[in-house]
C-alpha cells in the first residue's frame, strides 16, 4: 500500500512505514507530511498491528525538511503551514497506540532527526550521522528539536548539535542515548523487525498503557495520556455498561461502583 511518498507494508503484527523519496534523500515536503498522517491513521485503525517500524527508502533515513518546499514561504505561511502543521504530523506519529521503532538506515539530519525522535526506540546503522544543522542556515529546529528531543535525550546533546553544529556518529549517538542500538550497515530494518517480533509477543493492551504512562512521566502531552488512561479504565467498568444501558432504555442508572 502506498500513500504518495510513504509506503505501508503489513507483515503479520508489524507495520512498516517507509518514507519514499530517495532522489531527495527522503527530504520531507508537504505531500510527505500529509501521507504520514494518512498512513498513521490507517495503522492506528488496523487491529492486527501491534508494533510499527519507521524507516527510509534507499540508503537514507531523512535529510529533514526539503528547503525547496519551505525556503520561499512567507513568514506567516512558514509558521502556520509548515512548522505548526509539521508539529501536528509528528505528534500524530509519536502518539500511535503501539510502540514505534525507527530503523535509521541513513543520515538523520534536522527534521529527519526530529522524525526519528518521535519513535520509542531507535536502531542506527554504523555509518549514519545525526545532527541539527538548522542554525547554519539561519534557521532553528522547528519540529520539536528543542522540545521533544530535550525531554527524551537531555539538553546537552541537543545544545551541542543545535548551537555547536556537531554531527554525531552512530557510536557517539549511542553513548549519548540518542539511539538505542547500532547495527552493521544494511541491517537496521532486519534488527528492527527482530525487536518488533519480540515486542509483538507481549500483551498489546499492556504495551499501549505502558507507552502512555512513560509519556506522562516524561512530561509529554500529560493531558492526553491521563485522559486516555482514565477512559480506558472507565470503559472496563460495570458502571459504564449500566450507564449506557440506562441511556438506551430511558431510565435512571443504578450505579453500584463495580469495576
Amino acid at each position: 500500500m502506498s500513500k504518495g511518498e510513504v509506503r505501508l507494508d503489513i507483515e503479520g503484527p508489524i507495520a512498516i512505514l517507509t518514507v519514499s523519496r530517495p532522489e531527495k534523500r527522503n527530504a520531507l515536503d508537504l505531500d510527505m507530511l500529509k501521507a504520514l498522517v494518512s498512513v498513521a491513521d490507517t495503522v492506528e485503525a488496523d487491529a492486527r498491528v501491534r508494533v510499527a517500524i519507521l524507516t527510509g527508502e534507499g540508503s537514507g533515513f531523512s535529510a529533514g525538511g526539503d528547503i525547496t518546499a519551505w525556503g520561499g514561504m512567507r513568514p506567516d505561511a512558514f509558521g502556520h503551514g509548515w512548522v505548526r502543521y509539521g508539529h501536528r504530523v509528528f505528534e500524530r506519529l509519536a502518539t500511535l497506540r503501539m510502540p514505534l521503532i525507527a530503523a535509521l538506515n541513513g543520515h538523520a539530519l534536522g527534521g529527519g532527526l526530529e522524525l526519528a525522535g518521535i519513535a520509542d526506540i531507535r536502531i542506527a546503522e554504523e555509518h549514519i550521522r545525526i545532527g541539527l544543522p538548522e542554525t547554519g542556515l539561519g534557521m532553528v529546529p522547528g519540529w520539536s528539536g528543542t522540545q521533544r528531543l530535550v525531554k527524551r535525550f537531555g539538553a546537552q546533546p541537543v545544545r551541542r548539535m543545535a548551537l555547536g553544529g556537531e554531527i554525531f556518529t552512530a557510536e557517539q549517538a549511542l553513548s549519548l542515548g540518542l539511539v538505542d542500538r547500532v547495527t552493521a550497515t544494511g541491517r537496521a530494518l532486519a534488527a528492527a523487525k527482530d525487536m518488533a517480533t519480540g515486542i509483538a509477543a507481549r500483551g498489546p493492551a499492556a504495551l499501549e498503557i505502558v507507552k502512555l504512562m512513560i509519556a506522562s512521566a516524561n512530561g509529554e502531552d500529560n493531558g492526553t495520556a491521563v485522559e486516555a488512561l482514565g477512559s480506558i479504565l472507565a470503559a472496563k467498568t460495570a458502571d459504564l455498561k449500566e450507564g449506557v444501558s440506562a441511556f438506551k432504555e430511558k431510565r435512571a442508572a443504578q450505579f453500584k461502583g463495580e469495576w
